[in-house]
């Protein structure tokens, strides 16, 4: 067996190379990827070659939301037979840190993330992963959804944050990715509206399409206008900023409800931009973020064999493994029409 990986080697171009095929340890699995999906962080890498203090040194291989087919297994594994399918959880944590101790993984102090540099991705043939990152999907969950488990796992993470609730009025900056799985979240945990605010037209007809029970386009409308009319000028249980905007970040204090939450998501590029914490005060409001997701793959699983979320439709756009970098190409520059693009690695 061969194993070719594309790596970006310098911005805005990918090669391929054939890279050794990995060597179990007794808990680790074979995993013969099936399709990746393009995630926003892999498109900056790729245009810009760092997103904050994570540069990328070399040749580097992209790409961490996959799911595939498992190929071989250690001697000490388990729960997983040659053949299953699985979605892998990207981040492999030490187990040991405070951190991790607490039940809150995802911010471990040691951890090895796939597609953050130094630590290659899964744009490849073949890539080992340990046992328990990887979940075994449902026969009624294909290899795509499998992918997309894990920017699912985001939108759930952000709804749990803001403890949305049966009846809740939410509203969600951002109609990307992020945004749409944030949005299909809030509506399985009870929210009985949902606003989705852009400045693309045509993402916000897709989020409309998708469930949104309300969309506005702030090129078009004022946005603390337009919630106040459609909340009865009480403003939103919950608010989800995940556009990383600071004109976005900054509407939060005024779009959510007294004793409302605001959950942060989206990053703005600068490190820092300006608050009305007073605004938020006046409210009582809580104001939370979220890193990543801890826990909740088994239930990104759950939650779309049942049929009470819906991930497929968000791919927009599907590629050939051999075309990846005319995919990523293809994603830079049509920002408006590419809402999720997945690569499919094997034939």
């Amino acid at each position: 067996m061969t194993n070719k990986a594309a790596f970006m080697s310098g911005t805005n171009h990918m090669i391929f190379k054939e890279i050794p095929m990995p060597t179990l340890e007794s808990h680790e699995v074979l995993i013969e990827v099936d399709v990746v999906g393009i995630c926003g962080s892999d498109g900056h890498y790729y245009q810009h070659g760092n997103i904050g203090d994570f540069v990328v040194e070399g040749d580097f291989i992209l790409g961490h939301e996959s799911a595939g087919y498992v190929a071989a297994i250690g001697s000490g594994v388990k729960s997983l037979k040659v053949g299953d399918r699985v979605a892998l959880e990207p981040g492999v944590v030490c187990g040991k840190c405070e951190q991790c101790l607490s039940g809150k993984y995802n911010l471990c102090e040691h951890v090895e993330f796939f597609a953050t540099p130094p630590y290659h991705g899964v744009f490849a043939n073949y890539v080992k992963h340990p046992e328990n990152l990887c979940f075994k999907l449902p026969e009624n969950v294909s290899n795509a959804e499998g992918a997309l488990v894990e920017p699912l796992a985001v939108g759930l993470h952000a709804a749990s944050q803001g403890d949305v609730k049966l009846g809740d009025t939410v509203v969600v900056f951002g109609s990307g990715c992020i945004g749409l799985v944030s949005m299909l979240a809030s509506k399985a945990r009870g929210a009985s509206k949902v606003i989705v605010v852009d400045i693309i037209e045509k993402r916000l007809a897709f989020a409309k399409k998708l469930g949104a029970t309300d969309v506005i386009n702030a090129m078009e409308e004022d946005v603390i206008s337009r919630v106040a009319e459609l909340t009865d000028g009480k403003g939103a249980h919950v608010v989800i900023e995940t556009a990383g905007a600071p004109i976005t970040v900054q509407q939060t204090a005024s779009v959510v409800r007294k004793a409302g939450t605001v959950v942060l998501v989206g990053m703005t590029v600068k490190p820092e931009t300006s608050y009305d914490f007073m605004k938020l005060m006046g409210k009582e409001g809580t104001l939370k973020t979220i890193f990543r997701y801890r826990n909740l793959y088994p239930v990104a699983i759950n939650a779309i064999s049942s049929g009470t979320i819906d991930v497929k439709s968000i791919v927009t756009h599907e590629f050939d493994f051999d075309q990846i970098g005319e995919a990523f190409d293809f994603v830079a520059k049509n920002p408006v029409d590419v809402v999720k693009a997945v690569i499919k690695v094997k034939k």
